[in-house]
C-alpha cells in the first residue's frame, strides 16, 4: 500500500463537476483580475472567520508582508519600519514568517517555543518585552501544523505593552481558539491558500483578514500598485492581487472545509489512541488538554529516532515529511546582515524538535486501511 502524506488528485476528483464549474465560470466572463469571484470569496471569508474585512493576495508570504507595511503605515504613516523597529515571532516555523519582517524594514526577534504544542511561548514574550519593549511593535504568533496558539497569554501580554498581533494563520484556516477563530484576535490573521493548505488553490494564494478599516484599505492600495487609482498611486506597493481563477476554485472549496477539517481530526484520533502506548513517541497536545479546536494540517510526532523510523516507512511506501529540519535562527538568511534578526536566550526547545519531528500522513479522504496501515507500520517499527 503506498500511502502519500496529502493525496490532491484524490481530493480534487472528488469535486472535479464543481472546479470545472468555476473554471467555466471565469472562462466565460473572462474577468481575469479582480472579478467578482475574489469579492465573494472575500465576503465569505471574512464572515467565516468573523471579521470586517478581507483582502486577496497573491500568496501567503505578501499578506504577511502586506499587512506588515499596512501596519508600519498606521503607526508612522508609511509603508515601511524603522531599521531599530522590532517584531517578535517564533524560530519554528517556514522562513516567509519571518523573512517578510527583514523586507517590511524592521528585524524579527525569535523567542522560544513550548516543545509540545510547538507554537511561541507566551511567558517567553513576556519575559523579552520586560526589558526590551519600546523597540518592539508586534508580535506573530504561528499557528503550527494548525494548532492554535495560546492567544489569552498572548493577547493580555500585546495589551499590556501596548503593542500589534498580526497572526500566522496559514496552517490553521478554520481552527479556533476557544469559540472563536484564529485571524480574529490581533489587529491582522494573514492567510494561505497554497494548494496544499487546508483551503487549497490550484496555485499560489492568500488573504488579510482584519476589523480594522485602516489596515484593510491600505493593504487594497498596497496590493494594486499602491494607489485607489492605479494611474495616481499614492503609496509605494506591490502588484499582488488574489487572481480571479483561484478565487473561483476556493469558493467551490470552501463549503468543504469544515468537513475535511473534521475528517482529518477523528484520523488524528485514531493516531492519538493507537499511537498512545509507544513511549518512544511524544504525541501531538490532545485537543480535549487544551481550549482549541485544532485542523490538524499536519499530525506532527516527535520520536528520538525520527531519521530511523523516516526511512523504514519510506521503505513501506508511506510518505513522511519533516517539517522543520532547521530552526530559522540557524539559517544564514538571518545572520550577519545590516539589521539581523535579535535571538532571545537558548532557543533550546526549538533546536531540540527540528531532530525529532515528524509529519505523518493525513488527508482528508484518508481511508481507514491507509491509517491502520501507517499505525501497523510504526508499531513494526518499533518491536
Amino acid at each position: 500500500m503506498k500511502v502519500p502524506i496529502l493525496n490532491l488528485k484524490r481530493l480534487h476528483n472528488s469535486i472535479k463537476d464543481e472546479i470545472y464549474e468555476a473554471f467555466d465560470g471565469v472562462f466565460s466572463e473572462q474577468r481575469f483580475i479582480l472579478g467578482k469571484q475574489v469579492k465573494q470569496l472575500e465576503e465569505r471569508v471574512s464572515s467565516y472567520i468573523g471579521t470586517k474585512y478581507a483582502v486577496g493576495i497573491a500568496s501567503g508570504t505578501d499578506a504577511l508582508l502586506l499587512a506588515l507595511k499596512a501596519l508600519s503605515y498606521k503607526i508612522y504613516g508609511r509603508e515601511y519600519f524603522k531599521s531599530e523597529d522590532e517584531i517578535i515571532t517564533t524560530p519554528f516555523t517556514f522562513v516567509a514568517t519571518a523573512d517578510t519582517i527583514l523586507l517590511s524594514g524592521a528585524a524579527p526577534v525569535f523567542v522560544d517555543i513550548d516543545s509540545y504544542t510547538y507554537n511561541i511561548n507566551p511567558e517567553n514574550i513576556r519575559k523579552y518585552l520586560s526589558n526590551n519593549s519600546s523597540k518592539v511593535k508586534a508580535i506573530i504568533p504561528v499557528h503550527l501544523y494548525g494548532q492554535a496558539c495560546n492567544m489569552d497569554g498572548i493577547m493580555q501580554t500585546a495589551k499590556e505593552f501596548g503593542i500589534y498581533v498580526i497572526e500566522d494563520v496559514a496552517q490553521a484556516f478554520g481552527g479556533k481558539w476557544k469559540d472563536k477563530k484564529l485571524g480574529n484576535f490581533g489587529i491582522a490573521g494573514c492567510l494561505s491558500f497554497f494548494p496544499t493548505k487546508g483551503l487549497g488553490s490550484f496555485g499560489d494564494g492568500g488573504m488579510v483578514v482584519t476589523n480594522d478599516k485602516t489596515i484593510a484599505e491600505i493593504v487594497d492600495m498596497l496590493r494594486k500598485h499602491g494607489g485607489k487609482d492605479k494611474y495616481n498611486v499614492s503609496i509605494l506597493g506591490h502588484n499582488s492581487r488574489l487572481d480571479t481563477l483561484q478565487a473561483s476554485i476556493l469558493l467551490k472549496k470552501l463549503k468543504y472545509v469544515e468537513k475535511w477539517n473534521e475528517n482529518k481530526r477523528k484520523i488524528a484520533q485514531v493516531y492519538n489512541t493507537e499511537l498512545s502506548g509507544i513511549n518512544d513517541i511524544i504525541l501531538p497536545v490532545a485537543h480535549n488538554s487544551l481550549p482549541i479546536t485544532p485542523v490538524y494540517h499536519q499530525y506532527t510526532i516527535r520520536v528520538k529516532k525520527r531519521d530511523e523510523l523516516q526511512a523504514y516507512l519510506k521503505k513501506k511506501e508511506i510518505q513522511t515529511i519533516t517539517y522543520y529540519p532547521v530552526s530559522l535562527h540557524k539559517q544564514k538568511l538571518f545572520d550577519g546582515r545590516v539589521n539581523p534578526a535579535r535571538k532571545f536566550g537558548s532557543l533550546k526547545n526549538s533546536e531540540l524538535v527540528t531532530k525529532q519531528v515528524l509529519s505523518l500522513p493525513i488527508d482528508p479522504l484518508q481511508t481507514e486501511e491507509e491509517t491502520t496501515y501507517v499505525v501497523n507500520m510504526i508499531k513494526e517499527f518499533f518491536i
